[in-house]
């Protein structure tokens, strides 16, 4: 049962056309809706039902008729605060909304016979959260409170979130007393003979219980009797599992359901009016409930599974549910999980040829970490239904791959464009195509030179400024070497930063500036050299180490030439990402410290005189070559402050690229820049959101900048400092300038 307190979704007013009314009950999925009139008074109910009776004895009426016309009138409710246990009561009639109202008759919440979030000892488990995953050991501990042990600590390692046991009172689950056989069909003769070997006592069971406990795991077990069910209840166990093969035995279920416990209830070998008669047993107990699919073969036909049924059980159970299988592998879990199962039962053990013929179905430790990290993967895939939006990664390849609207000639400011004017070329660094009927017509307030883009800036009527702007800090423009004169026209930086491609290092400098320019520069090494390659001065491979070496010094050498044409007080910074990337996942920890030496040893090939190098921060899931990988180096501020500190080595914070880290690591950005800060030459001050959507303008993501601020001022108050904002070139600068403009009043 749910208390809904935010009545809106279901209520409509009384004078309200049916209409509305049926539009609500499509929105809210309840198949209901309540009337109220101006002063919230409740005034009668309007169910689809309702509604289809109505229709039927009036079928050329108007959806234009008032609600109060063809609502019920006669609505049971119930006093606002009384008991949830007492509302059971309204349920176990047949009613499924109960509306509660006041003293004075204000509808004020509605109660919801629906099981739509259950707690399991640590564990809340609702539709938003993630699956909660079992390892069913049952009995295949063999009887060997050791063995039990151990496989608890191995389903803590392959990423659990609870372990499950089976407990049977064999003298009271058996006809014959002392486990005895005789007479019994061959396959209960089997079954008697495992269990009287490999059940455990109720204190061998504690003994168990007692060693998940140090763990902080959640606990579950399968009472097979009545006093079975007593001794987990005087345990104090956190959650109930019904076999399939008890959900007809009413009195256990009875029982069980009485204990006020979580009950997560296995529906294999039963009909539907088997599983509808045990749920209103459920209902009427009060019971907190989950159904759960399962197929009790062993192992089970893929054929028999029927993940479908699933859909059907949410539905007559009004409850979560989930998937219990017995069938080879793990496909099928991450498939429940995928169609909507939020809990997953999945046998474990050490040896699939071990006695017993839970073995048989069970997963390896391997195997059940590799369903889990699968299982959580498929869930962030899953997503929500809110509008599309577009990723960072793909807003990187929409730039390299999509078109542009550009300008077949050069228009001046305060010339009309015309159909004439404008082409469809690649790459996507402008106006989308889609916006050509919006662009035509439009007077320019800037000159828009032949070939050049138009951008989204050309549809508006009030430009970004441009100006001199003043910080307490040297403060730069990123730029490329053909678009730093337009971006320095109408506004003066301390210095320029040069993201260089690779194809920048093959320009011959002297024929890009003509005279030296009144400012300095910081240069950044290129994220992408030819061939696909990347520089990775941690790599084990001695062929990428050894030319990553020789790209990052090719770098350290062009940016000491450019000093001729820069006006430098002290030896430029140039900012390196120096690797530690993987392709498949992050490294463990431990694994870091070899990688952070590896870059030592390389750094000590490299003749860096007359330049600072600067190592970039980074964060978690980099996106490089058009998708994403896993960075695992310079992403914790713990060991990223170690490595500076012994390869004095300086660090340029990236912003964004840090609160993605931090995001990532759960921690506070102003815990991880009170590490990186101090030992900082130099900022990219740009915002970020979640944990790889990166480059976001100042303000519109997760960084706090007051505070941000303040820590900065405080903690690296001379480190340079450009905007680094994804795409912030395009319209002359419009983003860059956006973010100077923002960040004035917080440095």
């Amino acid at each position: 049962m749910i208390i809904e307190h935010n009545i809106t979704p279901y209520i409509v007013f009384s004078e309200d056309p049916v209409l509305t009314a049926l539009q609500k009950i499509s929105a809210n999925g309840q198949r209901i809706i309540f009337l109220v009139n101006e002063s919230g008074y409740l005034k009668g109910a309007l169910s689809d039902g309702d509604f289809r009776r109505w229709l039927i004895a009036n079928p050329t009426a108007s959806l234009e008729t008032a609600t109060q016309e063809v609502a019920n009138k006669d609505v049971t409710t119930a006093p606002f605060g009384t008991d949830p246990a007492d509302l059971h009561q309204y349920f176990s009639q047949g009613i499924n909304h109960l509306p509660l109202v006041d003293e004075k008759g204000h509808l004020v919440a509605i109660a919801m016979d629906e099981q739509k979030v259950l707690r399991i000892g640590r564990t809340e488990i609702s539709e938003d959260s993630p699956s909660f995953i079992i390892a069913e050991i049952g009995n295949n501990h063999q009887g060997d409170v050791d063995l039990a042990k151990r496989l608890v600590d191995l389903a803590v390692d392959a990423g659990a979130d609870a372990v499950k046991f089976q407990l049977r009172d064999m003298d009271a689950l058996y006809r014959q007393k002392g486990s005895k056989s005789a007479g019994e069909d061959l396959g209960v003769q089997y079954t008697l003979d495992l269990l009287s070997r490999f059940s455990f006592t109720v204190d061998q069971m504690y003994q168990v219980f007692d060693h998940v406990k140090q763990h902080d795991m959640d606990i579950m077990c399968t009472p097979w009797d009545i006093p079975s069910v007593q001794a987990l209840v005087d345990y104090g166990i956190q959650g109930l599992k019904v076999a399939s093969a008890d959900l007809t035995n009413h009195e256990l279920l009875r029982d069980m359901a009485s204990r006020g416990l979580p009950m997560l209830v296995s529906t294999g070998m039963s009909r539907e009016e088997e599983i509808r008669e045990s749920v209103n047993l459920l209902r009427s107990q009060g019971a907190s409930y989950a159904l759960l699919q399962c197929q009790s073969t062993y192992p089970a036909p893929f054929k028999d599974v029927n993940l479908a049924y699933m859909d059907r059980l949410a539905e007559i159970g009004q409850s979560l549910v989930g998937y219990s299988g017995h069938e080879r592998g793990y496909h099928v879990p991450i498939a429940a999980v995928a169609r909507g199962a939020k809990i997953i039962e999945k046998h474990f053990t050490i040896d699939k040829t071990l006695e017993g013929n839970d073995h048989t179905v069970s997963l390896l430790p391997d195997e059940f970490k590799a369903m889990v990290q699968q299982i959580r993967e498929v869930e962030e895939s899953i997503g929500s239904a809110a509008p599309r939006e577009v990723s960072t990664g793909e807003l990187m390849n929409r730039v390299n791959l999509a078109k542009s609207l550009v300008a077949t000639r050069t228009i001046a400011k305060g010339e009309v464009v015309t159909e004439a004017d404008v082409e469809i070329k690649s790459p996507g660094r402008g106006l989308q195509p889609n916006y050509l009927p919006q662009l035509l017509g439009r007077t320019m307030q800037r000159e828009v030179e032949a070939g050049s883009f138009f951008f989204e800036g050309d549809l508006k009527d009030d430009l970004v400024t441009r100006r001199d702007f003043k910080f307490d800090r040297p403060w730069g423009l990123p730029v490329r070497y053909h678009d730093y004169k337009p971006l320095i026209s109408e506004a003066k930086p301390d210095f320029l930063e040069f993201h260089f491609s690779y194809k920048d290092l093959e320009v011959d400098i002297d024929q890009v500036f003509d005279r030296k320019l009144d400012m300095s520069f910081t240069t950044h090494l290129p994220d992408l050299f030819a061939g696909d390659f990347l520089v990775d001065l941690a790599s084990k491979d001695q062929e990428t180490w050894e030319r990553s070496i020789a790209e990052v010094q090719r770098t350290i050498d062009i940016t000491r030439d450019l000093t001729r044409y820069f006006t430098v007080d002290e030896d430029p910074v140039m900012v390196v990402t120096m690797g530690g990337f993987t392709k498949d996942g992050h490294i463990p920890a431990a694994a870091r410290a070899e990688k952070y030496e590896r870059i030592g040893q390389a750094l000590k090939h490299l003749d860096s005189s007359g330049v600072r190098l600067a190592a970039q921060t980074l964060p978690p899931y980099p996106w490089l070559m058009g998708g994403q990988q896993y960075h695992n180096l310079f992403l914790d501020p713990k060991d990223t402050a170690e490595f500076s500190d012994a390869y004095e080595t300086a660090l340029c914070l990236d912003i964004s690229h840090t609160m993605l880290a931090a995001n990532f690591l759960q921690i506070p950005l102003s815990e991880a820049v009170e590490e990186l800060a101090p030992r900082s030459i130099h900022l990219h001050l740009v915002d970020g959101t979640g944990v790889d959507g990166e480059g976001v303008q100042v303000g519109e993501g997760d960084v706090d900048w007051a505070s941000l601020g303040k820590q900065l001022r405080e903690l690296t108050p001379k480190s340079s400092f450009i905007p680094e904002i994804w795409q912030g070139h395009v319209n002359n600068g419009e983003g860059f300038f956006t973010a100077l403009d923002r960040l004035e009043k917080w440095l």
